[in-house]
């Protein structure tokens, strides 16, 4: 492994304008922390990283570097790209071994952040490195969010997330588990007990349905749910996954580890959205992807679906009269996701979007004064690198708000004491 890393690095040229940086969502500092490597500062390319990224290990594993930083590579140009993942992975999971965080004095201030997904822990971090008094609020018994609940054993190792808890614990980050926010209490009271600003991260957890004929009936599922608990269903031999995304895959994928022998993933267009990576897995592992297919009917013997027709932007623009059925113990619906309703819609004066999400300015303000969101909350299904830059832009914007507070807070109270 350390040998494929450091022969990874030595094939970076360096490039004046790094075309791998331009490419990464999230702007990390490639040729400089791989010729940190090479120059034996492996700590200090570790803290590159982390800096830039506080979940760089785990976006080191699930990012899609084909179409980000390796697929910008200008040695693919002709030539097999700079494996940058690897070289990421190998100095940012060493670099988590020997962490130490500098935090600045403890200044007192109580944050909330709800949620303890990728966002959230991302806030949350770099929260308590700016010296604030930090509490996540998670609906699950465990922290990750997605990255623990959403993303399979085998493509993101649980002990990852573990880790991370153990280092917010470190730096005095209260979490409370099992707590969703909006059922015992809400928004309101968070600000009431002296929470001085609140960020929202809860992501996006309720599964977009079809709206079609038979998605109530017993051999029906959605993706989002069965890979928080695989365990407890039970699909037969025999199973269509209606998707085309990376949740689509790894429903798949997980299912044919846990035995179902016939797995067909049914795609609505012409084209797959997942990685490429997952896609070619799902494939190899025995999966049948079969696209152009829309589902009308879900009955107990399989789901009915028509012949779709794409345009050049792989859009849907026709379909067959005729609806054929293709046979299956089970149907798992996984066609992206939406945020819970529950705290957006029982938060009196929060704005959302047409589709549901937090409505936020360009600093991640929503419409009530101390109030943020970052992640799939405001975006929609994304990315974790693309959240977790959200959030950094996010806590930024949280920081200079709570200055800014507590300066005209004190400006007043000179002020009355002056007149008095």
């Amino acid at each position: 492994m350390a040998h494929n890393v450091i022969a990874e690095a030595k094939k970076c040229l360096n490039c004046k304008k790094p075309l791998c940086r331009t490419g990464c969502p999230i702007n990390t500092p490639i040729p400089q922390m791989i010729q940190a490597f090479l120059n034996g500062d492996i700590d200090g390319a570790g803290k590159m990283l982390f800096d830039n990224n506080p979940l760089s290990v785990i976006c080191s594993i699930v990012c899609d570097h084909a179409r980000q930083c390796q697929g910008h590579c200008v040695r693919g140009i002709k030539g097999d790209p700079v494996e940058i993942s690897t070289i990421e992975n190998f100095i940012s999971e060493r670099y988590l071994d020997v962490l130490k965080i500098d935090c600045e004095p403890a200044n007192g201030i109580k944050v909330a952040v709800i949620g303890g997904g990728p966002a959230g822990i991302t806030t949350a971090i770099m929260l308590a490195q700016l010296g604030y008094d930090v509490t996540i609020f998670e609906s699950k018994p465990r922290i990750g969010g997605v990255l623990r609940f959403g993303i399979p054993e085998f493509r993101l190792p649980k002990s990852y997330i573990d880790r991370y808890e153990s280092l917010m614990r470190g730096l005095n980050i209260q979490i409370r588990p099992n707590m969703t926010i909006g059922k015992s209490f809400g928004i309101k009271e968070l600000f009431r007990d002296g929470f001085e600003a609140i960020s929202i991260g809860t992501g996006v957890t309720w599964p977009n349905t079809l709206n079609i004929k038979g998605e109530t009936l017993g051999n029906v599922h959605y993706g989002v749910h069965y890979l928080e608990s695989p365990e407890v269903y039970h699909l037969g031999n025999s199973l269509i996954v209606i998707g085309a995304g990376n949740v689509a895959m790894d429903v798949a994928r997980t299912a044919m580890r846990r035995g179902v022998k016939d797995v067909k993933i049914v795609v609505r267009s012409d084209r797959s959205t997942a990685n490429t990576d997952e896609l070619e897995y799902a494939k190899i592992e025995g999966a049948d992807v079969i696209f152009n297919k829309a589902p009308v009917e879900i009955t107990d013997k399989g789901v009915y679906f028509k012949d779709t027709v794409c345009d050049e932007n792989h859009k849907v623009i026709s379909m067959s009269e005729d609806a054929t059925l293709m046979p299956a113990d089970s149907v798992i619906i996984a066609v992206s996701q939406k945020p819970s309703n529950l705290i957006l819609t029982d938060t009196e004066g929060l704005e959302l979007t047409p589709r549901g999400l937090a409505k936020t300015d360009e600093n991640g303000m929503t419409s009530i004064p101390g109030l943020f969101a970052s992640g799939d909350v405001v975006k929609g299904a994304k990315t974790v690198v693309e959240a977790v830059e959200q959030a950094k832009r996010t806590v930024v914007a949280m920081d200079r708000y709570l200055k800014a507070k507590v300066a005209a807070e004190k400006a007043a109270q000179s002020a009355e004491s002056k007149g008095e």
